[in-house]
């Protein structure tokens, strides 16, 4: 039938329908228009760049509404250029865009915007926006600074590492790490993770999680992350994820950026870095200022000891040299007085002389027993002083089979800790002295105490 139907006009056909369509799309209103919206499905063919502008519900993140978009070659490698330049990424899938185009129609392919331009400044904008509201809802869980106020531990050695396997910055680390001149012993275990695209999150807490329960075998987490666009950083601008670091039960150390980027978790973290290099090299650092400590300790403890010893050995040579003569001056004082007293009494008559020649030599025999008491109790505590300085000294306790280690710097071995392989010592016996090389160490099986080179 033509001109109507029993169901109202005549039937018209797709293409007709399709040629309506645009014509009603064919206004200026839809020309040269800026669109806001987030970035789905993009992907490149024959050098045009195909993806979907998506709105989302703030609330449910559900899709409320969805247009196809193209930049056609002619276009795409600058507007992409100029985008990464602005921002410091590539245009990828998840980022909110403010993009100029002009709504067409095709047929075959249904409506779609035609991109001419984009405003990178809306992004940079929208990313600071979320970063800014993830950090207000940390902020109000009051987990802020939790990571950062954790003691750290003296020294950090045992490191879990929170890096993707194989990954060329995890490469870095681990030299730089092992590469230090104070070759510090460093016990580093890897929990594999994916460090991009939209399994970073998962990956990571993950990580994290099987790290905190085994939180007592370790010092600290570093979270590293090479080279790669700067886009995948979108991962760690995340909530959950941030709130998992921010209340780590160890100190956490970001490295997963660049100079000039930032993310959520270098605000919560203990430490942020710029790359896994200088992760390592912090670390390496934070060992350097514990084994000086340990050092300027040890010297004091012996600076103290020698002075106490020193003090000791002066107290012992004045009683050596003054007890013995203090002894005889009180003997040769006695004799004198007897002396004198024979002298005095030489005079006295018989009767009135023997009781007084009776006195005086029971006062000389009194004397001499006095004398000789004082003169004896005088060397033994010599003889006891002297017993207790040879029993202190270095040289008794080598002669009971003890030696004391130098390296050849002179520098007192105290720990196997303080050699390595190759290293030329002299142990220093109580008849002499042994030069030799180090060819194995070994800890003692007798004690566990963790050690820092």
């Amino acid at each position: 039938m033509s001109g109507g139907g029993l169901f109202g006009p005549a039937p018209l056909s797709v293409t007709s329908l399709s040629r309506i369509i645009a014509g009603l799309l064919a206004t200026p209103d839809l020309r040269d228009v800026w669109v806001t919206g987030e970035l789905v499905d993009l992907r490149a063919s024959g050098g045009h760049c195909y993806m979907e502008l998506i709105d989302k519900d703030m609330a449910t993140g559900r899709v409320g509404a969805r247009i196809k978009a193209i930049m056609w070659a002619n276009i795409a490698p600058s507007l992409g250029r100029r985008f990464a330049e602005a921002t410091g990424q590539r245009l990828v899938s998840g980022l909110k865009v403010m993009v100029r185009g002009t709504v067409n129609y095709h047929p075959s392919f249904g409506m779609s915007l035609v991109i001419s331009d984009i405003d990178p400044s809306y992004t940079l904008g929208e990313a600071e926006r979320r970063r800014r509201e993830i950090l207000a809802r940390l902020s109000a869980d009051g987990v802020t600074d939790l990571n950062r106020s954790l003691p750290w531990p003296e020294p950090v050695l045992r490191v879990a590492v929170v890096s993707a396997a194989g990954a060329a910055g995890y490469g870095d680390f681990i030299n730089q790490l092992y590469s230090s001149p104070r070759h510090f012993r460093f016990r580093v275990e890897l929990f594999a993770a994916v460090m991009q695209g939209e399994r970073t999150v998962g990956s990571c807490i993950s990580a994290l999680d099987a790290i905190a329960a085994r939180a007592d075998e370790f010092d600290c987490v570093v979270m590293i992350r090479g080279g790669g666009s700067s886009t995948d950083l979108q991962s760690f601008d995340d909530y959950s994820l941030a709130l998992n670091v921010a209340q780590f039960p160890l100190p956490v150390i970001v490295g997963i950026g660049h100079e000039r980027d930032v993310t959520v978790l270098d605000y919560v973290a203990a430490m942020r870095v710029k790359t896994p290099t200088a992760a390592a090299e912090w670390l390496i650092a934070r060992a350097v200022e514990s084994l000086d400590r340990l050092q300027r300790t040890g010297d004091e403890i012996l600076a103290v000891a020698s002075q106490r010893i020193s003090g000791c050995l002066t107290q012992l040579s004045y009683y050596e040299g003054v007890l013995p003569t203090a002894a005889r001056a009180a003997v040769d004082r006695s004799r004198s007085f007897i002396d004198s007293a024979r002298i005095s009494l030489a005079g006295i008559g018989g009767s009135r002389l023997m009781p007084a020649r009776a006195s005086l030599d029971a006062s000389a025999r009194a004397l001499a027993i006095a004398s000789a008491t004082a003169v004896s109790r005088a060397y033994d505590r010599l003889e006891a002083s002297n017993t207790l300085l040879k029993a202190l000294s270095p040289e008794a306790t080598m002669r009971r089979g003890f030696s004391v280690t130098r390296t050849s710097g002179g520098h007192t071995v105290r720990s196997v800790a303080d050699l390595a392989d190759g290293v030329a010592i002299v142990t220093v016996l109580a008849d002499g002295s042994v030069t030799s090389v180090v060819n194995s160490t070994a800890p003692s099986t007798h004690q566990s105490t963790d050690s820092i080179c």
